[in-house]
């Protein structure tokens, strides 16, 4: 894909979706910019004569079909869709309410599939495109207090991984994307993060502590929303996208030291396993 190529921006009025948004009209693309508010979305990205900001609540399938059809009576197509929203559900499993672990998958799970849902007839009668899904380190290794965001991420892995074959033959790329910590909006209280409902005493201790750890993190992680949007704009750019992009040194590592612990598993019980064959 080389030219100027029409984004598709999903969670565009903050946080990282700002940045991939400035990252992709700097480069000389149209960009297609959403989120739940068009007015704040333009505020926050600035006036551009290349860009048009659209309403969207990615959890409304009707209004994902309204914002392609914005995007393409003024563009005419759309090259690149990026699933950038979505929010955390943070606690243990236990303190987190049915209701809540049903909103994490409607929105970070449901919602990507709603949209790329209404993106791909258009991607398909070009015969060419690529679908950019944000997932997380927390997509690929389960962690602590993530009961409910990670099981969310680990769908979207398994969906991105199987929605490539299903693209292909029409010229439409995947790639997911893995960040590690950047200091994006997703640890803000009340807004990306959402901390558990229910109360039980035998988590309550490491209930508290794990939210004064997670709350002193925000605006302190390592990673720089900035780069991580120049990286994405330069592999879409290129001829071909990455089945993942792992995004950061934490989550290189951290994957690394999974892949190896699971290597030993396999080596370890190997035996066992080549026994379970059907031998007549």
């Amino acid at each position: 894909m080389v030219g100027s190529n029409v984004w598709f921006i999903t969670g565009a009025g903050r946080g990282l979706g700002i940045d991939i948004a400035q990252s992709a009209l700097s480069a000389g693309h149209k960009v297609v910019a959403t989120g739940r508010n068009a007015d704040k979305v333009l505020a926050a990205i600035g006036e551009h004569e290349d860009l048009l900001t659209v309403s969207l609540d990615i959890t409304d399938p009707a209004a994902a079909d309204n914002a392609v059809q914005a995007a393409v009576d003024r563009f005419g197509r759309i090259d690149v869709l990026v699933n950038n929203a979505g929010n955390f559900y943070a606690g243990y499993f236990e303190n987190i309410s049915d209701e809540q672990l049903r909103k994490q998958m409607e929105t970070n799970f449901f919602g990507p599939l709603n949209v790329t849902r209404s993106v791909l007839p258009v991607m398909r009668k070009q015969r060419s495109g690529q679908v950019i899904t944000i997932t997380s380190a927390a997509g690929l290794i389960g962690q602590e207090f993530c009961a409910a965001y990670a099981p969310s991420k680990f769908a979207l892995e398994g969906w991105m991984e199987s929605l490539r074959y299903d693209l292909d033959p029409y010229g439409i790329k995947t790639m997911a994307v893995e960040p590690g910590f950047f200091r994006t909006e997703l640890l803000v209280e009340g807004s990306s993060t959402i901390w558990p409902e229910l109360v039980i005493e035998d988590y309550a201790e490491r209930t508290a502590q794990t939210i004064a750890a997670w709350s002193s993190m925000n605006g302190q992680q390592g990673g720089d929303p900035k780069k991580l949007a120049q990286a994405l704009v330069t592999l879409s750019d290129s001829k071909e996208l990455p089945l993942r992009f792992l995004a950061g040194a934490d989550v290189m590592g951290s994957v690394e030291q999974n892949l190896a612990v699971i290597q030993g598993q396999i080596d370890a019980h190997r035996d066992l396993s080549s026994s379970l064959n059907y031998e007549g």
